[in-house]
């Protein structure tokens, strides 16, 4: 083995992509961007460091650097954009403590940028109130499909608007966001004003019970065949057995192949714009990152489903050309 595969050398870049310092001279097809935010969480902070802990242990994924092999399906997947260099490390949105909207600011004015240049946004927060200024980097209308265990649509009340609470409540009021689908809901924390307007106003709420009676194929089948979609993965969405270095965790979760399947399931019939992945917190974890391990292990299947799908090869051929 190179002594760069080993996963404990060299900088820490995803997938040891190559590292983009300058998004005005980003040339790939996606784009992985940190958001060391965590001043969005009114417990315990600690989510500002995932998106460093998720590139550490993503480096146990790369291998020869072709790509992973998945033994139940004899595949292996992101060879081409490995080995093509078409995934890109933009590294971190610069980080104004206490200043939470002007960090938004440069949230969205980095996505923005990713976009420009026709790369799909991979984002590693960072807690959860990072998604509404990712999401309203988009110009065109998407559907949102959101895993969690919270609603994340808390009133605004108290001067309060920017937490981890009020994501979704900002996005749903967005003109382009078509529908919002929130899977995996089920925490006795939750006030009516946090769910009840949600479905007043067409949207969707999907507890664990409606969820494992759907099953990962019918989440997929919620929205129309081939619909552009935004996904947005709280690792709560997992049972809290599965994920120590958490603040929010919840018991009666998804295990990790309802969750895999899932996400799956809306690779293989939706077009994914683009995703986020948040509330890993490394504090918190156990010594062996297991939390943070999971999470890298989410980020790239679900990289390598999008990327598996013949919407994506065609994409490919055209960015190559």
């Amino acid at each position: 083995m190179s002594r760069v595969n080993r996963p404990y050398v060299g900088i820490p870049s995803f997938l040891r992509a190559r590292i983009c310092e300058d998004l005005a001279t980003l040339d790939a097809a996606i784009a992985v961007l940190g958001v060391p935010f965590d001043e969005g969480s009114p417990f315990l902070p600690g989510s500002r460091f995932a998106p460093r802990a998720l590139r550490e242990h993503s480096l146990r994924f790369y291998g020869s650097g072709r790509g992973y092999y998945d033994p139940e399906t004899r595949r292996e997947y992101l060879v081409e954009e490995m080995a093509q260099g078409l995934i890109a490390d933009a590294g971190d949105v610069d980080i104004h403590p206490a200043n939470a909207e002007r960090t938004f600011a440069n949230i969205t004015a980095a996505v923005r940028a990713i976009l420009d240049h026709g790369a799909m946004p991979v984002v590693l927060g960072g807690d959860h109130s990072i998604t509404y200024p990712v999401f309203r980097a988009f110009d065109e209308t998407l559907h949102v499909i959101h895993f969690d265990a919270h609603t994340d649509y808390a009133p605004f009340e108290n001067d309060l608007q920017h937490t981890n609470s009020h994501a979704f409540r900002h996005i749903a009021g967005m003109p382009n966001a078509l529908s919002l689908t929130q899977v995996g809901i089920r925490s006795l924390r939750h006030s009516p004003d946090q769910v009840e307007p949600i479905i007043a106003a067409g949207n969707r709420v999907i507890p664990m019970g409606e969820f494992r009676r759907l099953g990962p194929a019918g989440i997929a089948e919620l929205l129309p065949a081939g619909a552009r979609v935004y996904v947005s993965i709280d690792v709560d969405a997992m049972d809290m057995s599965l994920v120590p270095g958490c603040v929010s965790a919840e018991p009666n979760g998804m295990s990790y192949p309802e969750l895999r399947d899932s996400l799956k399931a809306i690779a293989e019939r939706h077009e994914v714009a683009a995703f986020d992945f948040v509330e890993v917190n490394p504090p918190l974890d156990v010594g062996t990152g297991v939390t943070a391990y999971l999470g890298a292990l989410t980020v790239i299947e679900f990289l390598g489903q999008i990327c598996a799908q013949p919407r994506w090869a065609a994409r490919r051929r055209a960015k190559a050309a």
